[in-house]
């Protein structure tokens, strides 16, 4: 028997049919207030909605890569990337609010205020730069004080900003970036392998912020790669340094000095003046032209260092000795030359040796000796010293040089060639040409950058690249050494405040007319140099110093002899290169 009352058992039906209606009822007036909104959606108030949900939609960033550091070849920075922010707009928010937006960071940012309103009123994206490598504190300075004044649809993010720590130090080599694309020196020769590929990052937002559990993808950066020199930051320091008082004391126009490992061929330094700050590139500069590197761009006659080349050609080709007799007139009046080929300075019938003539620096001598070997033979020697060639180092913009075609040589081309006009070499260039001497007879390719790296045009460089070449004989080489360390002898040298006391010095002085760039023509102004290597019986390092009209009328063993001897005397104790005690060249000089 049921213990349930009747009456309870009827309500427990009842009550089951009255949820299931009230469940309907309840379902229909929610299906009635979507189909009532979906109507106002697009029929009564489409354009209204339609903003909103412009306000809410999917953003497009950039994750920017980290630019790979530029250090010497001990990993010093010499640039590098800090933290940095770049600010960014919605347009869409803030399309209203341009104009006053635009004043405000053209004023505190030092931005173009056109070009600043029409990203911040760019039409269908959610996305545009404003400012790019901006130092943090004054981004969100600039960020927080905008928001203040109540304008929206800014924000800021990650942008590594370039830093050049050492300011001026092988700033000519390095170069410089602008706002968005490297524009000079290794950071535009280099620019793929150094700036890396971007990251890219999808995110939903919603007025204006980032929905946190919306939809999103993200592909990481790959930051950039280090490039590594062969430089010596101190080093560049210091060869800048004596450089810069080198040209200012002459009244010069501009010099290069170029320090290279004489065994290896690599670059210790490569200095230009003027320089500039590559931290504020175009206005530290006073004119273009000191942005790049004239080290590697310049070309001149080398005038009399080519006489280093020209004899260690005739000893190689068995014309000459060190001790041949050349008789050297007062002149010397060559068929077809109008003008009578001089010395610098006045004398009478001289007896020279080889050696003395080198060390006097004699153009008479020169000539003398240089007829014995024929065009096409001197030219084929000068070819494989490296002359007319790019050394290709790495350095944009690096010139050939002019060496003449031997099917174009005369006697009057043979004869200047000789004592060193009538053709033409970068600094590099003609240091390397000289190195291959204190390298006995074999010329190493110089190199810039540690290892090997690809240029954007696809040119691999470095010192994993180096090239050996046999030039002259060992037997050539020593010769010319104790040739050329007569240079530097106070009695008998031409340039006796370019020796080193205490150490044996092979060097070779340099003046020759310059062409002047308006008439094609000699215009009366000179290049002036000095190129040596020391110790001269085991060499370490080879030196060259190359100034460009000098306005106190010196000339290459009063200017760029007492340089060539600091820069020396710094590298040997810097390296700590112990004098090798031997005794120095006791060659004839006259007979």
């Amino acid at each position: 028997m049921s213990l349930r009352p009747p009456s309870a058992r009827g309500f427990s039906r009842g009550s089951g049919l009255f949820r299931l209606r009230f469940g309907f009822i309840i379902i229909a007036m929610v299906l009635s207030v979507f189909g009532a909104r979906l109507v106002q959606l697009q029929g009564l108030d489409p354009n209204a909605y339609a903003a909103m949900a412009e306000r809410e939609g999917v953003v497009n960033a950039v994750l920017p890569a980290e630019r790979g550091a530029i250090t010497d070849r001990n990993g010093v920075d010499l640039a590098t990337s800090v933290d940095g922010m770049m600010i960014v707009a919605d347009p869409s928010m803030t399309d209203g609010d341009a104009a006053p937006i635009a004043a405000y960071l053209a004023e505190k940012l030092d931005l173009d205020y056109v070009t600043t309103l029409n990203r911040l009123r760019e039409k269908d994206t959610r996305f545009q730069y404003i400012a790019r490598r901006i130092p943090s504190t004054i981004a969100n300075k600039a960020l927080g004080e905008l928001e203040d004044r109540g304008y929206k649809g800014l924000s800021v993010r990650r942008d590594p900003m370039r830093d050049y720590p050492a300011k001026d130090v092988a700033a000519n080599l390095i170069g410089f970036i602008g706002e968005d694309e490297a524009l000079a020196g290794l950071e535009r020769t280099f620019d793929s392998t150094l700036s890396g590929v971007d990251g890219e990052e999808t995110y939903e937002v919603g007025d204006g912020k980032r929905i946190p559990l919306g939809d999103s993808t993200s592909v990481a950066p790959k930051n950039g790669q280090d490039l590594q020199l062969t430089i010596n930051r101190d080093v560049q320091w210091y060869v800048q340094r004596v450089l810069r008082n080198t040209v200012r004391s002459s009244q010069a126009e501009s010099g290069v000095a170029v320090v290279m490992d004489s065994k290896t061929g690599e670059l210790i330094s490569l200095a230009d003046y003027p320089t500039f700050d590559a931290t504020e590139p175009l206005s530290s500069a006073k004119s273009e032209d000191d942005l790049g590197s004239r080290a590697m761009s310049d070309v001149y006659e080398p005038g009399s260092v080519q006489k280093v080349l020209t004899f260690a050609s005739l000893i190689d080709a068995g014309k000459v000795t060190a001790r041949t007799r050349i008789a050297v007139p007062s002149e010397l009046r060559r068929e077809g030359r109008d003008i009578p080929i001089h010395d610098y300075w006045q004398h009478g019938l001289l007896r020279l040796t080889a050696a003395g003539v080198l060390s006097k620096s004699s153009n008479i001598g020169t000539v003398r000796a240089a007829e014995r070997i024929s065009s096409a033979d001197l030219h084929d020697y000068l070819r494989e010293f490296g002359l007319g060639e790019r050394t290709n180092v790495g350095v944009r913009g690096e010139t050939n040089g002019i060496l003449p075609d031997k099917s174009l040589w005369t006697q009057g081309t043979h004869d200047t060639i000789a004592f060193g006009q009538g053709l033409s070499v970068n600094a590099v260039q003609m240091a390397a040409a000289v190195n291959t001497i204190a390298n006995g007879g074999e010329r190493i390719s110089p190199s810039l950058i540690k290892g090997s790296a690809t240029t954007d045009a696809g040119q691999t460089v470095g010192t994993e690249r180096t090239e050996r070449t046999d030039v002259v004989s060992e037997d050539a080489a020593e010769q010319v050494t104790e040739m050329m360390e007569l240079v530097a002898d106070p009695e008998d040298g031409i340039a006796p405040a370019a020796a080193v006391p205490g150490y044996r010095v092979a060097g070779k002085t340099g003046t020759a007319q310059r062409v002047g760039k308006d008439c094609g023509c000699y215009d009366g102004t000179y290049t002036v140099s000095f190129a040596g290597f020391a110790p001269a019986d085991d060499p370490r390092f080879t030196v060259y110093v190359v100034v460009q009209d000098p306005g106190n009328g010196g000339g290459g063993g009063s200017v760029g002899g007492p340089a060539f001897s600091k820069i020396m005397s710094y590298l040997l104790r810097k390296y700590a290169v112990a004098p090798t005690g031997t005794k120095p060249s006791t060659l004839p000089v006259e007979w």
